[in-house]
């Protein structure tokens, strides 16, 4: 139970959304989908798996299915994806389009002045403590907030985390 609990805590890294042995199911299941076992799920894992069920998409379609995952789908990305949809949080695409709209040239960065003035006054309004913690945890660079990184740590935890 305090497992379950700790396991639903709000954290940025997906670990921390499910307790272990949930995690290690979901890693049997990825190893099942995993058909060439490269660490990967990709198009021939999927018709792999489609074909083994009876049924026969077309390429277009596994693709498709592909596209919801930023980059490849190995086993973080993968885990990600369940969380996002058992957790009802927006996926990284969705999020990071968030910040697209206030960024018409797409440059994945934006001033740390406007995005402080946005927080400050636009939809639910940020504190001054509240802005000072997002630049704890993202902090701007030559006087840019880079929405890239900020997106990736949100969906995905820390980079060195990523690596274990």
């Amino acid at each position: 139970m305090a497992e379950d609990k700790k396991a639903r805590k709000g954290t940025t890294n997906i670990l921390g959304m499910f307790p272990q042995a949930q995690i290690q199911e979901f890693k049997e299941a990825f190893g099942m989908m995993d058909v060439n076992r490269d660490g990967f799920i990709d198009v021939s894992d999927l018709k792999a798996i489609h074909n083994d069920l009876g049924r026969n998409p077309s390429d277009k379609d596994l693709n498709e299915m592909l596209k919801e995952c930023p980059g490849q789908l190995n086993f973080t990305a993968f885990l990600t994806l369940f969380g996002e949809k058992m957790h009802g949080t927006d996926s990284e695409t969705t999020f990071r389009q968030a910040f697209e709209q206030f960024d018409p040239e797409k440059k994945g960065k934006l001033s740390e002045e406007y995005v402080k003035d946005l927080l400050l006054n636009v939809g639910d309004q940020f504190k001054e403590e509240e802005i000072r913690q997002v630049w704890k945890e993202a902090k701007p660079h030559g006087g840019l907030f880079d929405y890239d990184a900020f997106v990736t740590l949100v969906k995905r935890g820390p980079q060195d985390e990523m690596a274990q």
